[in-house]
C-alpha cells in the first residue's frame, strides 16, 4: 500500500511539472535553474526604481499607514486614483497592531463595523453596539486588500518637508528614514501630487511643517495647530470624522491627525473613528479629482 501511494505522488508530480511545461509557465531550463546573487540584486533594485518613478507624481500622496492612512488609500485606489502611502517605520499598521496596553484587540463601535465587515475581517459583539477583532488580522487584512485595490506603499520612508505654490500643498519632499535617524546630510527627492493626507496620528507632521515652514493659515479656530486635548472616547470618535477635512489648500488631514490639528480629544484603543475617517477623506477627495 505503502508503495503504490510513492508510485501516486511521483506520478502525480511529473504529471504536475509536465502541465506547467507545456502551458510556458515552467521551462526545464527554469526547473533546473541556479540562483545568480547578483541577478536577485538587480531585480530588487530596477524593479524598486520603477515603482519609484511611477509613483512621482500622482493624485493622492499619504503621509502615514495607520488605519485612516490605509482605509483612505484603498478607497481611492479602488476607484482608480494613483496613490501612494509614505511610513517612516519598518512596518505598516501605526497604533492597531498594540491594541489596548499591548493587549492586541481593537474596540470598534456599531457604526464602523460596516466596515470591518466590508474588508472581510471577522469582529465579536463583546456587549450591544461594542464589537472587538484581532488587531493583527485587522492590520494585515486592511494592508493586503489596500495593495491588492492599487495602493503603493513605501515603507522606511520619511516625509522631511512639503511642495508648496501659491500657498497651496502641491508636493512631499522624501527622505530615507535612515538618514533621518542617523542624521546625515543627504539630500532628498520631491514628489507632486494633487492632494496630500496627513495620516501622521497624535503628531501631525505635515500640518506643522505648512503652519511652521510656510506660514500657512490653517482652518482651525486658531489658524494653526491647536493640539489633542485629554481623551474622551465618544466626544474624540464624533470629531475625529467631523474634523477629516482639508485643513489648507491641499492638504487633508485623517485619524488622529485630525483631532490634534482642530483640537479635540483622544480615544484611546477604539478604532472606528480612525477606519470612518479614512473612508470619509476618500470620498470627499473623490469628488475633487
Amino acid at each position: 500500500m505503502l508503495t503504490q501511494l510513492r508510485k501516486i505522488k511521483r506520478v502525480a508530480k511529473i504529471s504536475s511539472i509536465f502541465l506547467l511545461r507545456f502551458h510556458g509557465v515552467v521551462s526545464e531550463k527554469e526547473n533546473n535553474m541556479q540562483l545568480d546573487e547578483v541577478k536577485i540584486s538587480k531585480a530588487i533594485i530596477e524593479t524598486y526604481n520603477q515603482k519609484l518613478v511611477n509613483n512621482l507624481d500622482i493624485d493622492v500622496a499619504i503621509v502615514g499607514g495607520g488605519p485612516a492612512g490605509l482605509c483612505a488609500g484603498y478607497y481611492l485606489a479602488k476607484q482608480g486614483k494613483r496613490v501612494a502611502l509614505f511610513e517612516r517605520k519598518l512596518s505598516i499598521g501605526g497604533g492597531m497592531w498594540g491594541g489596548g496596553i499591548m493587549f492586541n484587540e481593537i474596540v470598534v463601535q456599531f457604526k464602523a463595523k460596516r466596515l470591518l465587515d466590508s474588508f472581510q475581517i471577522k469582529t465579536k459583539l463583546y456587549e450591544k453596539g461594542y464589537y472587538t477583532s484581532d488587531a493583527i488580522e485587522c492590520v494585515s487584512t486592511l494592508c493586503s486588500k489596500a495593495v491588492k485595490a492599487g495602493l503603493t506603499i513605501f515603507n522606511l520612508m520619511s516625509a522631511e518637508d512639503i511642495l508648496v505654490k501659491k500657498s497651496r500643498v502641491c508636493g512631499l519632499v522624501l527622505n530615507w528614514t535612515a538618514v533621518e535617524m542617523a542624521k546625515l546630510h543627504v539630500d532628498p527627492i520631491t514628489i507632486r501630487a494633487k492632494f496630500v493626507i496627513d495620516a501622521t496620528g497624535h503628531a501631525a507632521e505635515i500640518v506643522r511643517l505648512a503652519e511652521r515652514k510656510s506660514n500657512i493659515r490653517l482652518k482651525t479656530k486658531t489658524g494653526m495647530v491647536i493640539g489633542e486635548r485629554s481623551m474622551d472616547a465618544d466626544y474624540a470618535e464624533a470629531l475625529t470624522i467631523k474634523n477629516s477635512k482639508e485643513i489648507c489648500s491641499g492638504l487633508y488631514v485623517a485619524g488622529m491627525c485630525a483631532n490634534a490639528s482642530f483640537g479635540g480629544p483622544r480615544m484611546g484603543p477604539i478604532f472606528g473613528g480612525m477606519l470612518l475617517s479614512g473612508e470619509k477623506v476618500a470620498r470627499d477627495l473623490l469628488k475633487r479629482l
